[in-house]
């Protein structure tokens, strides 16, 4: 007699997942980096410093508290209701007996308390998971809006990156043809990160895109940007942001920085900042913005980029730094813009190690070419 095979298709054996779980290894790194995150998630930095300054078994004791608390205070009241049964039900020591003149009633509380225990489990993960696919429908979003590949224009080489520490991120990079040789491209980022960041940016996005041909002059269109972004934006939000406008077949660079990181200049081996701009869009109600002009010759390189880059941090806490960017671009001239670009990232993923992305990292590379 044949049986059905009621196996689902979609759904990997369990015995094949376990396999794969236990010869991937590395567990040591995996649940040190774990436990690094929920106390980064569960501990704000106060208590984190308080802990440091307690001795090993003190220390043990209250963060194990402090955890567990926390924890608690996040679950919804029902869950948190749940939770406390389950303890008990797991806890409290003997059984439950009843018994009647022909029937005795035994039952071990603890196999109960496991069940709900597991049920709120299942409850967490399934939220974790909805926020997961959220994101990602976010983060493919972000994707579309963003250029498809480097741009190609006439005399120029150009290099975009940018990465987001989780799923979604609050940097802005893109790349508009406003007119006959004329482009403009822009690396933005907004204050924050996540969800709320990554929406931000893409009103700030989407507000650049419509206004940027209409501006001849990049102060005025600074100036406009400020005004849409402190009508439409919350309360103490602001981005910073460098817009750089340039020709085919031309060395002239017009740039606009409202409150970013001065754009760095590669040029005869040697690296060097220039000016900076004016206020972030977003923090006063009548800023004043600039436009820088700088016109670069043939090799030489202009790098725009985010906090993310100079802020990543290395499992010990250390910044990666301006002075190791500086150091590690004077060795970089005579490079293509996609080799300094692929050098700058693979150098600070060396110094991060296995610590976790604390922030969005930006990247674009200018480079003249005729």
């Amino acid at each position: 007699m044949m049986t059905k095979d009621h196996t689902d298709p979609a759904q990997p054996k369990l015995t094949k997942v376990l396999r794969e779980d236990l010869r991937r290894g590395d567990f040591k790194r995996t649940i040190r980096r774990d436990w690094n995150e929920l106390k980064e998630f569960y501990l704000d930095q106060e208590r984190q410093t308080r802990l440091l300054a307690m001795g090993k078994v003190k220390r043990f004791f209250v963060m194990t508290w402090w955890l567990l608390k926390s924890l608690f205070l996040k679950l919804t009241p029902v869950r948190r209701i749940l939770l406390l049964l389950s303890c008990w039900l797991i806890l409290q020591s003997g059984t439950i007996n009843y018994a009647g003149e022909q029937v005795q009633f035994n039952n071990d509380t603890s196999k109960i308390g496991f069940i709900v225990l597991l049920f709120i489990l299942m409850l967490e993960l399934k939220d974790k998971l909805l926020a997961q696919s959220e994101l990602a429908a976010g983060r493919s979003v972000q994707r579309a809006l963003m250029p498809k590949q480097n741009p190609n224009i006439s005399g120029w080489d150009i290099w975009l990156m940018t990465r987001p520490a989780n799923e979604v991120g609050g940097d802005l990079v893109d790349f508009l043809e406003i007119g006959k040789n004329r482009f403009g491209v822009a690396l933005g980022d907004v204050a924050g990160k996540g969800l709320k960041a990554a929406l931000l940016m893409v009103k700030l996005q989407a507000t650049l895109r419509a206004l940027a041909a209409d501006f001849t002059s990049l102060a005025e269109l600074g100036a406009k940007l400020n005004t849409i972004l402190r009508r439409d934006g919350l309360p103490d939000t602001f981005a910073s942001l460098v817009y750089s406008e340039l020709l085919a077949d031309s060395g002239t660079v017009r740039l606009l920085n409202a409150g970013h990181m001065p754009p760095i200049l590669l040029k005869d081996n040697r690296a060097q900042e220039m000016p900076h701009g004016t206020a972030a869009l977003g923090v006063l109600p009548a800023a004043n913005f600039t436009e820088q002009r700088i016109d670069l010759q043939r090799g030489d390189t202009l790098l725009i980029y985010s906090d993310g880059l100079t802020e990543a941090r290395n499992e010990a806490g250390d910044f990666f730094g301006e002075e190791r960017l500086f150091a590690l671009l004077a060795s970089l001239t005579g490079l293509a813009a996609h080799e300094i670009g692929a050098r700058i990232l693979r150098e600070v993923e060396n110094f991060i190690g296995e610590a976790k992305a604390y922030d969005d990292l930006s990247l674009i590379v200018l480079q003249r070419l005729l």
